[in-house]
């Protein structure tokens, strides 16, 4: 498999924030399942705490997952939240399913001060319907944020024009 370009490491340090996707093995539909989500997800989040990291918002379509993150402070590194996150997701999901769960690598977009957050995370959010899975997000059941209520992520992003 081919990785994607990465920046210099220092170039993915402090308080930016980043568009992350990364995808299941051999693309692989655990996310259909309630149980799953929430294992993978708990793990995503405490990660992200312990790593300085916040959630802005994530969804877990079937066989892939997007997440919005912005660092705390100068010290928040994602290579490192990334490799950990889905090493702890892993981890857990093994222990239920006895399966691999992550591709090797990932996807990432860092986003300028000057990009449009809104729109980001409507894109984000917007998955499910693009797919052909709901006709609205909000039928969606696996979305959220780590900051913010769904409806207050709705809100935020609703403002913007559909990606």
């Amino acid at each position: 498999m081919r990785h994607p370009h990465r920046l210099a490491t220092e170039s993915y340090r402090g308080g930016s924030r980043y568009s992350l996707t990364t995808c299941t093995h051999r693309r692989r539909n655990y996310f259909t399942d309630h149980r799953l989500v929430d294992c993978v997800g708990t793990q995503l989040l405490r990660t992200a705490r312990t790593e300085g990291f916040a959630v802005l918002a994530y969804c877990f379509m079937p066989d892939h997952l997007h997440v919005v993150v912005e660092g705390f402070d100068d010290t928040s590194n994602l290579p490192r939240f990334v490799r950990l996150a889905k090493q702890q997701t892993a981890y857990h999901f093994k222990r239920v399913t006895g399966e691999r769960l992550w591709q090797d690598s990932y996807f990432d977009r860092t986003l300028r001060r000057d990009d449009d957050l809104g729109a980001m995370i409507r894109y984000v959010l917007d998955n499910p319907v693009r797919a052909g899975l709901v006709s609205t997000p909000m039928e969606y059941p696996h979305w959220g944020s780590q900051v913010t209520s769904r409806a207050g992520l709705l809100e935020f992003a609703g403002d913007c024009p559909r990606v």
